[in-house]
């Protein structure tokens, strides 16, 4: 792997001594067929048990782990047809948050997501999918083209938060979020919303407020990040591990929570270790999605999804 994260070097160590055994296999004439097959059940087990046992502060760093796939990875599996949309038709284009037309296997869909980058150079263009005020003002273009042409909305959550700069904030950037919001408890069509990498702050519920909210096994949905918490409760950054715990960010409290609907399951030791396989198992739980939602009329999708966000945070006095 390109980048392997600290915990995860223990396994690291063990896949270079199974691929140097498999080189020496295949080079010499000497049969280590059962020592290849012992150290590589020894891999899988190692995988299943890392993984299983993440902390809240390891979740985030898989979560944010630069080889997951992201926006335009689902795009190019999932999507035929896309054709993106581009502009706020108020400002300009925002390349952080992209989105347009195409359809997902068989429904024809409005389709958008953070992009966060690869390298350099492309994280740059896509601002590290932090989306100024312009990219959630063309979200709500896009969500009014959807509901004008009835077509279900599905998108995808990968970002640290909205971009926090002055020229953002110059252009009304809390508004815009606002707005987006708003306008999702307006449409009259379904909404699916997955998060796949971050889910952060009011830059991700912008897209997220969804009919059915799904989630991958590794994602994490929280109003601040860790080391964003941990500065303003402890003033250090250092508490960073203390402080995910506390939120509450993964998959599995969220669930329990109410927050989210469903948990997509990942591959073994996480979708970076294989996108296809992940992206295709989001693909099933979006097409699920879809077919249970497809039965709603426009009026009632909308009034499922104000209740579902209405009812979060009460309890029965």
């Amino acid at each position: 792997m390109a980048h392997a994260l600290e915990f995860e070097q223990p396994i690291i160590e063990l896949e270079n001594k199974l691929d140097e055994l498999r080189h020496l296999s295949n080079k010499r004439d000497v049969n280590i067929t059962e020592e290849i097959s012992r150290l590589e059940k020894k891999v899988q087990k190692l995988l299943k048990e890392t993984y299983e046992s993440l902390s809240p502060w390891q979740k985030v760093l898989v979560a944010r782990h630069g080889e997951r796939p992201q926006f335009l990875d689902f795009v190019g599996e999932l999507i035929e047809d896309f054709t993106e949309l581009s502009g706020d038709r108020r400002y300009g284009e925002d390349k952080a948050l992209i989105g347009g037309l195409g359809r997902f296997r068989g429904y024809p869909v409005m389709i958008m997501g953070h992009q966060k980058g690869n390298n350099l150079e492309s994280r740059l263009r896509h601002n590290f999918g932090m989306p100024k005020p312009e990219g959630y003002r063309k979200a709500q273009r896009l969500m009014d083209l959807a509901e004008k042409f009835s077509l279900p909305i599905l998108t995808f959550v990968d970002t640290a938060g909205a971009h926090p700069g002055i020229d953002a904030e110059e252009r009304g950037q809390s508004e815009a979020i606002a707005s987006s919001i708003e306008r999702l408890l307006e449409i009259k069509t379904p909404v699916v919303s997955i998060v796949t990498g971050e889910g952060g702050s009011g830059g991700a519920i912008a897209i997220a407020v969804a009919n059915v909210v799904l989630m991958m096994e590794h994602a994490v949905y929280s109003v601040i990040s860790p080391e964003g918490c941990a500065s303003i409760l402890w003033r250090t950054a250092e508490k960073k591990e203390l402080a995910a715990a506390a939120q509450k960010l993964t998959a599995q409290d969220l669930l329990k929570l109410g927050v989210i609907d469903r948990i997509v399951t990942e591959p073994l030791g996480g979708a970076h270790r294989s996108a296809k396989a992940a992206i295709a198992m989001v693909g099933d739980a979006l097409e699920l999605s879809l077919k249970q939602l497809s039965k709603l009329s426009g009026d009632e999708a909308l009034q499922q999804r104000r209740r579902k966000f209405l009812q979060m945070g009460q309890k029965e006095l």
